[in-house]
């Protein structure tokens, strides 16, 4: 029995203090991270206009088709939204400054024909972290490559007095256009050339389909190849060009608006970003208080409820304590997971101004006005119709 006693107060103490500790508040300090930054390649020597590659980036999908309980609690569908045109748009800009490629545009639809597309899904968003999934396909149809890319933003990008004339996960598009670049610069000219070549009768073939059909064929993946090449004085091919021209002057002009777009999201953006950040580190640190008490007041109610089984007195007035104590951190710790619950809400009320507005487009044409109306993809297919319709026009076929 005296044995018993000794043990029981040897099993209890320590839990009893380990609890008490807990319910002090000693919490471990936030990590502040630092992060390593890529620089930007670019090609240093120049290529010959007629290798010379178009490339689009999409406009991103927010991802929140796949995102869990606490994900989808957190964000705002109309931020993710937001952040798909800006962060496609710094990409884009990215690429260009790597002087590897001919246009770089951000896309309005993936219907634009280019000799190379870059499409991305943001998979997390919070100020601290950027994950995107990017892919790379040719106008062949053919997957060039798929990779994640992952980056941290440390603390000290959001620091005013230290704040850098750079976007915080500006490595991580540097990464990706690098990437682009190790890829062209693999490419022979052959393969560029002919890149170009089949987004020209892509195009071709979309506005006279009678034409040019038999100039392209599909292998058993769907990719196509060149069966053959149209007549230089093709008078068709000319008139067709005509409208790829016109077509590139509206795709500039839709880029002039994502431009201004990321220009007036800035800002805000960063302001948010930078609140995201002390939000998401804020509640990491809560939840892991949170388990914290609530897994040590669990171990002391267990404990003390062995204790207070014992037949010895002060073991079971050290059980009834440990009991006590154990409960308080069981409250301690739910009471933190409200309260980190406060901070996730806080997220999502951030960032209620960022949604974009489109604006009508006005076409003016020799003869009459044309106003674009919708979102820039519906405005895109407006605009697709209308070239259409001038072709016929031209071709005396209405």
């Amino acid at each position: 029995m005296k044995a018993c006693f000794y043990y029981t107060h040897l099993l209890s103490l320590p839990l009893l203090l380990c609890s008490l500790l807990l319910l002090s508040g000693c919490n471990s300090p936030i990590t502040v991270k630092s992060t390593t930054y890529t620089p930007l390649s670019t090609q240093t020597s120049t290529l010959p206009e007629a290798e010379l590659l178009d490339l689009g980036v999409l406009t991103f999908d927010p991802g929140l088709d796949d995102l869990d309980d606490d994900e989808e609690a957190s964000i705002l569908p109309e931020v993710r939204k937001a952040e798909a045109h800006y962060l496609a748009n710094q990409l884009t800009l990215t690429i260009q400054d790597s002087a590897a490629w001919g246009a770089v545009r951000l896309l309005p639809s993936p219907d634009v024909i280019t000799d190379i597309y870059v499409s991305g899904t943001i998979k997390h968003s919070d100020g601290e972290m950027l994950e995107l999934d990017i892919a790379v396909t040719d106008t062949s149809g053919r997957e060039v490559y798929a990779k994640t890319y992952k980056g941290l933003a440390s603390k000290y990008a959001y620091e005013r007095r230290r704040k850098l004339q750079r976007d915080p996960f500006q490595g991580l598009f540097n990464r990706i256009a690098n990437d682009l670049l190790v890829w062209r610069q693999k490419l022979s000219a052959k393969e560029a050339i002919n890149l170009r070549t089949v987004s020209s009768l892509r195009f071709a073939r979309q506005f006279s389909p009678e034409a040019f059909s038999e100039h392209l064929q599909s292998n058993r993946k769907g990719q196509l190849t060149v069966a053959r090449l149209p007549a230089t004085d093709d008078p068709i091919l000319h008139r067709v060009q005509s409208m790829r021209e016109r077509d590139y002057l509206y795709i500039d002009t839709v880029q002039e608006y994502y431009d201004a777009f990321s220009r007036q999201m800035s800002e805000p953006y960063q302001t948010w970003r930078a609140e995201s950040y002390d939000e998401v580190m804020a509640a990491r640190d809560l939840k892991r208080q949170s388990l914290q008490r609530t897994a040590g007041g669990v171990i002391a109610i267990l404990a003390g409820i062995a204790a207070s089984g014992s037949n010895s007195g002060a073991a079971r007035a050290s059980g009834a304590v440990a009991i006590g104590s154990g409960a308080l951190l069981v409250k301690s710790g739910l009471g933190k997971k409200a309260e980190a619950q406060i901070h996730i809400e806080a997220l999502a009320e951030l960032g209620q101004s960022l949604e974009a507005e489109i604006e009508p487009r006005v076409i003016d044409l020799e003869d009459q006005t044309i106003t674009l109306t919708g979102n820039v993809q519906m405005q895109y297919e407006q605009w697709q119709a209308l070239l259409q319709k001038i072709y016929r026009a031209e071709r005396g076929e209405i």
